[in-house]
């Protein structure tokens, strides 16, 4: 019978979903397969993937893994009303009487590549529209990575009050009034389904033939603001937009642009300058831009103190302390030693006391002091290395400003202990805890069967992550994996079935929760992380997958759990020692500068490599230059997205062997083992060997 409806609905396909991808190659997957399980055998329709040049191979997977999908691969990021559009015209191009050819969808859904749908969401949708010939579109219920609802589900037309709102904060202190709470139409209930104003464009579905009215997306808008601006077209065609809340979608959310970023903020409210001078004229367009401009300037001001504090709160209370250590210290020594409150001069507290805590701040900062978890010997070794500095440097300094070595110690044991405690009191109200340093592994459940759980266990072990496993949930009709003794998993480690997931959960204090989308329906998945809510962090493994996908904040990007090859350079501490070097390096080849200019084969541009170095723009060694060329469809050849980025450098791996010519194979596996294994000491050896081009 399904094949029978299948064969009516290829010669009347209702649904066209559309994705539009750029470099999120794994939720991407994910995104399909669970389109493809809410789409068995295709009977509702074709699915579409524009993919605006990535460099993550996405194209490349969904050839291989997903041939029924039409593909179409753009050699530049057109932005997402352009690649939107594309695929619709493409998939309007279609004639019942060209042999191969069949008439045109009914629906365009607009389906971001960050979501899961629900096996039954597509055709619940559909069915809707079918239902409502009034509606023009149609959004869904939302949640997060999290579990969490997201209330851009719903939303109201941006007018000037509703965007005064917003930008001034009284949408979120009142989000359910009918007066202030419109921008997400708070006072809606989110489980019933209404008449709305705005289409969320992560899950937008379409009446073609609308489409056809008031036309496709405006390529205006690069993102953002393009599904504003279609939902007001369909309203003031005479259509409704409808929020339907009978099934939820998982929107990871985050994967293109970061939400507390100032590129955000500025690509967020240029779109809605578009769209108010495209849609409002005279005095209320005037007030409406005006009012934008002004959410720009007070949401970047906002955004850069944010930033500021979050990144340099630590640093900025180290100072302090230091600071005001140094302080007690010269009081103790000046009362014990010289018998004399007054002996330091005020210059102690004017440069000695400053310079010693920048110092320190720069040692404790380049010894990895505030990367994440918290490790005291990086902590002591920052601040010794601080002293020898400042200890180098005070006998070059002039009398008056070289009060005592003792303060310089005392200094010393202060800040060591001071910042040690610092520390531990940090950690204790966050976790709860004074074991600094050691985080509590989180409790973890897998939802699936015994293979699946085993592979999830290796999944994890290959990928370097840590979790107190708890036991695996067994779904509902999975009971043979329990009676080999040969697997890890015994009966004693089976928790339970998944229809006991919220009691096991409380029984275990379960902190996370895998899904294994084989054997757990998404649907099943949708349905537990509603009801179980956001205490609980969740992720799942799509069937056959190597990843692990999850996401604990609506506004951060989602993480993953890969077993893909892990690069050294791509961590912090490298990153920061490859600029440490970088500045060292500079810095001796501009003391050298009146021999190497005479030395090296370009001397104006070895002047100009100085001064790009020195600002961050350029490193001394970097990736061939073949870099920029890579084709992974090539035999040998390494894809440019196996690659972390990187700062372009004057100097390249290949400079460790100056009297070869390199074919681009090589030097692309050449870039790969350096990202790979990542050591100063290989930039040391290309300087060495390659420095008469450090002109070029």
């Amino acid at each position: 019978m399904a094949s029978w409806a299948g064969f009516l609905l290829i010669l009347h396909p209702m649904l066209t979903t559309i994705i539009v991808n750029y470099n999120v190659r794994h939720f991407l997957e994910q995104c399909l397969i669970s389109v493809r399980n809410a789409n068995p055998d295709g009977y509702l329709g074709d699915v579409y993937v524009v993919d605006n040049k990535s460099s993550d191979d996405s194209a490349e997977m969904v050839r291989t893994h997903f041939p029924e999908v039409h593909l179409i691969v753009n050699q530049e990021n057109t932005g997402f009303a352009v690649a939107n559009n594309q695929a619709i015209r493409v998939s309007a191009i279609r004639n019942p009487e060209v042999s191969g050819q069949v008439p045109q969808s009914k629906y365009v859904l607009l389906l971001n590549p960050d979501t899961v749908v629900a096996e039954d969401t597509l055709s619940k949708c559909v069915d809707f529209m079918e239902a409502h010939p009034e509606a023009g579109g149609l959004g869904v219920k939302m949640m997060d990575g999290s579990g969490t609802f997201l209330p851009e589900s719903k939303r109201g037309f941006t007018t000037p009050w509703v965007a005064f709102c917003k930008t001034f904060g009284l949408s979120a202190i009142f989000p359910k009034s009918r007066l202030f709470g419109r921008y997400h139409l708070g006072f809606l209930d989110n489980n019933e389904t209404h008449e709305v104003d705005v289409l969320a464009g992560a899950f937008m579905l379409l009446r073609r033939s609308v489409l056809d009215k008031i036309g496709l997306l405006d390529e205006a808008f690069f993102m953002y603001g393009e599904d504003i601006d279609l939902s007001y077209r369909i309203v003031q065609a005479g259509y409704k937009n409808y929020y339907f809340a009978d099934t939820t979608v998982i929107h990871y959310k985050g994967e293109s642009t970061k939400k507390g970023s100032l590129n955000y903020v500025r690509t967020f409210y240029q779109a809605m300058i578009i769209f108010a001078r495209k849609h409002f004229q005279g005095q209320q367009a005037r007030l409406f831009i005006a009012m934008i401009y002004g959410a720009i300037w007070l949401r970047a001001g906002m955004t850069l103190v944010g930033n500021f504090f979050k990144k340099s709160r630590l640093p900025l209370l180290d100072a302090l302390l230091m600071f005001g250590g140094l302080w007690l210290c010269k009081t103790f020594w000046a009362n014990y030693f010289y018998h004399d409150p007054s002996w330091f001069k005020p210059a102690f507290i004017q440069f000695n006391a400053p310079f010693y805590t920048l110092v320190w701040l720069v040692a404790l900062w380049f010894n990895g002091s505030y990367d994440e978890p918290f490790n005291l010997r990086r902590l002591t070794r920052g601040l010794l290395l601080g002293t020898v500095v400042i200890s180098a440097v005070y006998g070059f300094l002039p009398q008056e400003f070289r009060p005592s070595r003792a303060v310089i110690l005392l200094g010393t044991a202060w800040s060591l202990v001071a910042l040690t405690g610092l520390r531990f009191i940090f950690h204790f109200f966050k976790t709860g805890n004074l074991s600094l340093g050691r985080t509590r592994l989180a409790n973890l459940a897998i939802v699936g069967s015994d293979e699946e759980c085993e592979r999830v266990r290796g999944l994890l072990a290959k990928a370097g992550v840590e979790r107190n496993l708890i036991g695996r949930v067994s779904p509902p009709a999975d009971l043979i994996g329990f009676q080999n003794s040969d697997r890890r998993f015994q009966i004693s480690d089976c928790l339970g079935t998944v229809d006991n997931l919220d009691e096991l959960a409380a029984l275990y204090h379960l902190d996370e929760i895998i899904f294994c989308l084989k054997d757990v329906t998404a649907s099943q998945t949708i349905g537990w992380m509603e009801r179980l809510g956001s205490r609980i962090e969740y992720r799942t493994v799509p069937k056959g997958g190597g990843t692990i996908i999850g996401s604990s904040s609506k506004d951060a990007a989602g993480e993953l759990f890969t077993t893909t090859t892990r690069f050294q350079i791509a961590s912090p501490t490298a990153l920061r020692n490859k600029r440490l070097l970088d500045l060292v390096l500079t810095v001796v080849f501009l003391m050298a500068a009146p021999l190497l200019l005479f030395l090296v084969k370009k001397p104006g541009g070895f002047l100009r490599n100085l001064i790009q170095v020195f600002l961050g723009r350029k490193s001394w060694v970097g990736y061939s230059p073949q870099s920029t060329i890579r084709n992974p469809e090539v035999s040998g050849q390494v894809p440019q997205s196996a690659i972390p980025r990187i700062k372009p450098g004057i100097l390249n791996s290949t400079h460790t062997f100056p009297n070869k010519q390199l074919d681009d194979a090589t030097a692309h596996r050449l870039d790969f083992f350096y990202a790979k294994d990542y050591e100063m000491r290989r930039d040391l050896e290309a300087v060495r060997k390659g420095w008469r081009e450090l002109g070029q």
